[in-house]
This record gives C-alpha cells, sequence and structure tokens, in this order.
C-alpha cells in the first residue's frame, strides 16, 4: 500500500530561486514533518540554494540535521534554563524569550524574540533592562519577532516591526539583524529603506516550500473494490450500504488523513459551512480528502490507521486494484510511504561551508 508525494522537481525548485529572488536573506523554515517533504530533504535544497542560515522548531529536529546540513541552524523555540538538549553544535543559534532565562548561555549564540501583537511570547519593552546586562556575554545574533499570519486586512506588520526598531535604537540595542515572519516583499522593502543600517531577514517555511502548489500532488493506490451485499455494514459501526462500491486506498491516520485542527471562523460564511459540516456528520456523511472521477468521495467507514475506504460516486464507473486516486491532504501533517520526482534527478553535488561569523556586528 502506498501513499505517494510527487514533485515536479525543476517547477519546485524555480519557485524556490524566485521566492529568494524576492526576499534577499530568506531564512528557509524546516519544522514539524519538514512541510510534507522531510527534514533531510529541505536541507538539502537549501544547501542547493547557498543559504548559510535555516531554522528548525525544536533542539531534536536541530540534532537530527545538523551533521547533514553545513550551515547555522536557528532552533525557533525558546530556551528555558534547564532544558534537557541534545549535544549541539556551535553552528546551533538559541532564542531568548524571556529575561529569566538566560542561564548557561554565556558564550552561546543568541537571538532575542521581541514580543508581537500574537502575544505568544517574547521580550516586552519593559524586559529590555533587565536583559541588557547579559547581552554582553552572548555572541548576539540580532532580534526577531514573529508576527501574527491573519492581521487585520493584512495591514500593520511593517509598521509593529518599525515600532519596534526605533524603540530598540531608544535603548541603544544592537541593530545589525532582525528576523521578520509573514511580511510582503513590498512591507520588506519599506523596512530596508526606512532603517537601511539594519538587515531583515523573513524566516518562511510555507511561502517557499509550499507556494507553488501545481509543482507538488498526492497520489495514493486503490487496494482493493467491493460491492457489498445489500444491508452489510463496511468499517465498524457504520451506516449499511447497498448498491455502491467500495474503494479500499492507501493513506490512513498514521499518513495524516483525517486529521482537522480547530479553525478561526471569521466570517459568516466559515460559520455556516460549518454549521453544515456538523449536520453532515450527524447523518454520518463524510466527506474524504480524495478524489476519483472528478469528485470528492465519502468515507464509507472512519479512516483506518494505513487506509481508508470509500464510497465511490454512485454516477462514477468503480476504479479498479492498482488505480492512482488524487488526494488533497494537508503537507504540514501529511507522511507519504514514499517521494517521486519528475524528472528524475541526481542528488544534490553542491555544499554550503562557513556560518554567520563574517556578517556579524
Amino acid at each position: 500500500m502506498t501513499l505517494t508525494l510527487t514533485i515536479d522537481t525543476a517547477r519546485w525548485r524555480e519557485h524556490h530561486r524566485s521566492v529568494l529572488g524576492q526576499y534577499p536573506g530568506l531564512v528557509p523554515v524546516c519544522k514539524g514533518n519538514g512541510y510534507g517533504f522531510g527534514h533531510h530533504r529541505l536541507m538539502r535544497e537549501t544547501t542547493r540554494l547557498g543559504i548559510r542560515l535555516a531554522a528548525v522548531g525544536t533542539v531534536q529536529e536541530a540534532a537530527l540535521v545538523q551533521d547533514s546540513f553545513p550551515g547555522d541552524l536557528l532552533v525557533l523555540t525558546p530556551y528555558r534554563n534547564g532544558e534537557a538538549s541534545p549535544a549541539l553544535s556551535d553552528r546551533t543559534v538559541r532564542v531568548v524569550s524571556s529575561a529569566e532565562h538566560c542561564d548557561g548561555l554565556a558564550g552561546h549564540r543568541v537571538v532575542v524574540e521581541l514580543r508581537s501583537s500574537m502575544r505568544r511570547h517574547g521580550i516586552t519593552a519593559a524586559d529590555l533592562p533587565a536583559l541588557r546586562p547579559v547581552m554582553s556575554g552572548w555572541e548576539f545574533e540580532g532580534f526577531s519577532i514573529h508576527l501574527p499570519l491573519n492581521r487585520v486586512d493584512g495591514a500593520g506588520g511593517a509598521e509593529e516591526v518599525a515600532s519596534w526598531v526605533r524603540r530598540l535604537r531608544e535603548e541603544r540595542m544592537p541593530l545589525r539583524h532582525v528576523f521578520v515572519s509573514h511580511l510582503s516583499a513590498e512591507e520588506m522593502a519599506r523596512l530596508h529603506a526606512e532603517f537601511p543600517r539594519t538587515r531583515f531577514r523573513l524566516r518562511t517555511g510555507t511561502k517557499l516550500w509550499l507556494g507553488a502548489p501545481g509543482a507538488t500532488r498526492y497520489s495514493s493506490r486503490v487496494l482493493d473494490v467491493t460491492r457489498p451485499e445489500r444491508g452489510n455494514r463496511p468499517g465498524a459501526g457504520r451506516q449499511p450500504v447497498s448498491g455502491r462500491h467500495l474503494a479500499v486506498v492507501a493513506g490512513g491516520v498514521s499518513h495524516g488523513v483525517g486529521l482537522r485542527a480547530p479553525r478561526m471562523l471569521s466570517t459568516l460564511r466559515d460559520r455556516a459551512r460549518h454549521v453544515a459540516g456538523i449536520g453532515h456528520a450527524c447523518l454520518n456523511h463524510h466527506l474524504s480528502p480524495f478524489i476519483w472521477d472528478g469528485t470528492r468521495c465519502r468515507f464509507a467507514a472512519p479512516p483506518g490507521l494505513q487506509e481508508s475506504v470509500l464510497l465511490v460516486p454512485g454516477d462514477s464507473p468503480p476504479p479498479e486494484a492498482g488505480d492512482e486516486v488524487a488526494v488533497q491532504l494537508r503537507y504540514t501533517i501529511t507522511r507519504p510511504d514514499r517521494v517521486v520526482e519528475e524528472p528524475r534527478v541526481p542528488p544534490a553535488a553542491s555544499a554550503v561551508t562557513g556560518s554567520l561569523a563574517p556578517e556579524r556586528g
């Protein structure tokens, strides 16, 4: 059984180069499941682009890739006193988001996270006086600010960053590098124009790795097709099904099929669709991410660990075992069985050496 991710490699990499051209100094983010591609694959692509700094989510992810990636690694999870951490190379950069959690970082490379309107974590303006005495013992890399993804009318991000930079200027803080997120190329340009002595660097994963949806696709192998007898109940405890073909396909909860996260419902249309979804769920009508003959199939039973049972649409010819069906899945939660490249390309031969040291001020 196989759930496959297929990559149009040339098209995917052309998108990477395009994004890098719009955002000089871009810092690729590789965290979680590696955006569906895997950590090592994304680190190879980062190396291919000649980028010398990548961001990972946790110290465990840094330990996983540090031997295969020759550049520097920025760990986005903030440092906490007494944390259990694997052995990390001196190319690792840690994030500090609290003046109280700085123990043991003397001589280490550090980025300070600033509190944004996301209000998740970060140093506040009131924390700056307490932070200054310990900063002198660090190899200070710069400041960072993580902006909300969904800002009101999509505006205000650049001004929020600019407001922080002005405050840091007043406090005579070093402003060589500021790492930002969720800004447009135009907003980045405005910041560089207003503060020409500061280098603003965008951290992004989604824009870089998932910004060319036509270059990647998921597909699933049909494992079996049956036509149940009248009154039979496919799966565990579902309603009777008759006169419809059932298709067993590769892809279950271990791959990310059937998993959903809470959503913020910001419009009446969002709320109406959510209520309609609840109504369908009460009738055991659950749309699956699998598509056959141009139509999304319904689950005939809750997805299993590695496979799903689907109701084939009544007006569609049934598939046969071995056929491929398209699957619409969230890349950030999906773990495919295999990755296929089109066209087939050799492994990256280039390597990046060095660190951020020459750019530190």
